[in-house]
C-alpha cells in the first residue's frame, strides 16, 4: 500500500508539473518614430494639429520556449520614419535567433507593420483572412503591402489565416482577437502575464488616445461601423480584465511596458 502511495504521488506531482502555466513575457522593440498629420485620424474633423509624435512598435511575445513576434515595422531605410536597425538585430539583442519565431502574428497589412517579415523563415503567419485575401487579390486591395509577403507567398511559408480569434499557445495567455474596420481583416492581441496583468495590443485599431477616448474613426478606415464595433470590443474587454490597453503608435504608451531590452511580466 505504502508503494502504490508513493507511485500515487509521484504521479500527481509529475502531472502538476507537467501542467504548470509557461512563464509569459513581452517586450517591446522601437521599430521607428517620427511625426503624423492628427488631421488624417479624423473623419469629423475633430483633431487640428499638423504634427504630432508618431511611434511605430513591434514586440516579441515570449511563451515558455517559443516565441511570438507582433508586427515588423517599416523596412529599413524604406522611409525617413523607419528605425535604420532591423528587427532581427534587435532580437539578438535578447538572445533571440529569427529562426526561432514559430509565429508572427500581423494586426494588419499595412507596410508600418509588415516589412520585415522576410527573416522569419521558420515561422507562421497569422493575419486576419480580410486581409490576407486582400494581399492575393488581383489587383490587391489599396494599402496593402503586398512586397512585405513576398517571401511568404513565393516560397509557399506557412500561413494561416484567421477568421475568427486565435487562441496561439493554446492555453488563453495570448490570444489574436479580431478587431476589423482600419482594414477586413485587422487583428488585435491580448497578453496575459503574471505580474502586470493583461495587456492588449491594438494595432491599429486606434491610433492615438483621442482616437480610443473619443470613438474616433480614420476617413481612410475601410469600414466606420466595423471601427466602432472594434473600439468598443476592446474597450470592454479592458474593463472586464482590467488590462493595459497600448496604443501602438501613441508615444505616450510606450512608458508603460519596461525599456527594452527588459521585458513586462
Amino acid at each position: 500500500m505504502l508503494r502504490i502511495l508513493v507511485l500515487s504521488i509521484a504521479g500527481f506531482c509529475a502531472g502538476a508539473l507537467a501542467q504548470a502555466p509557461a512563464e509569459v513575457t513581452l517586450t517591446r522593440l522601437d521599430c521607428g518614430n517620427g511625426f503624423n498629420d492628427s488631421r488624417r485620424f479624423t473623419d469629423t474633423y475633430a483633431y487640428t494639429d499638423p504634427k504630432v509624435p508618431f511611434t511605430f512598435s513591434c514586440y516579441v511575445i515570449k511563451h515558455g520556449s517559443e516565441y511570438m513576434v507582433w508586427d515588423t515595422g517599416y523596412l529599413p531605410g524604406s522611409t525617413p520614419n523607419a528605425t535604420n536597425k532591423p528587427l532581427a538585430d534587435l532580437l539578438k539583442q535578447i538572445n533571440v535567433q529569427p529562426d526561432q519565431v514559430k509565429y508572427v502574428g500581423i494586426s494588419h497589412f499595412h507596410a508600418d507593420h509588415t516589412g520585415q517579415l522576410a527573416p522569419f523563415t521558420n515561422a507562421t503567419l497569422l493575419i486576419g483572412k480580410g486581409d490576407w485575401d486582400g494581399v492575393n487579390a488581383q489587383p490587391p486591395m489599396g494599402g496593402a503591402n503586398v512586397a512585405g509577403f513576398k517571401e511568404w507567398i513565393g516560397e509557399k511559408r506557412k500561413v494561416e489565416a484567421q477568421s475568427a480569434d486565435k487562441d496561439v499557445f493554446g492555453d488563453g495567455s495570448v490570444v489574436m482577437f479580431r478587431t476589423p474596420g482600419h482594414t477586413p481583416g485587422h487583428s488585435s492581441l491580448l497578453v496575459r502575464l503574471k505580474d502586470k496583468g493583461p495587456v492588449i495590443l491594438v494595432g491599429d485599431a486606434v491610433h492615438m488616445h483621442e482616437n480610443y477616448d473619443h470613438d474616433g474613426v480614420p476617413g481612410f478606415n475601410y469600414d466606420r461601423a466595423q471601427t466602432l464595433a472594434s473600439i468598443q470590443r476592446i474597450k470592454q474587454m479592458q474593463k472586464n480584465l482590467k488590462a493595459t490597453v497600448i496604443i501602438q503608435h501613441d508615444p505616450r504608451d510606450i512608458g508603460k511596458l519596461p525599456a527594452f531590452p527588459a521585458a513586462a511580466k
